[in-house]
């Protein structure tokens, strides 16, 4: 059995609320530059589906869960988490995965 790696990958995914599609795209590309330069952080990536605008995607890459949890606790993730009621419909949907192939 292959041994799963070592890298901690993260998909979060969310919708803006009806005409919120422009204030959540510039609330999660304010995240892009700061979260890049923080330790632990391999790759941090924000996708936008090409069907439904304003549905958007992080694909990421941690070196461990601690460096993710330190993520989560900095001032630029706790705006955007301070944002999410008024901008995101529903609850965003993130998964926490390791790369077994």
């Amino acid at each position: 059995m292959a041994m799963p790696d070592p890298l901690l990958t993260v998909v979060a995914e969310m919708s803006a609320q009806p005409g919120k599609e422009d204030a959540l795209r510039q609330a999660l590309l304010a995240c892009i530059e700061p979260t890049r330069k923080e330790d632990g952080c391999v790759q941090y990536d924000l996708h936008e589906s090409t069907v439904q605008p304003g549905h958007f995607v992080f694909y990421e890459h941690w070196t461990s869960a601690e460096a993710l949890a330190s993520h989560l606790a900095t001032p630029h993730l706790t705006q955007l988490k301070s944002l999410v009621p008024q901008l995101v419909e529903g609850e965003p949907r993130i998964l926490t995965l390791h790369r077994i192939a």
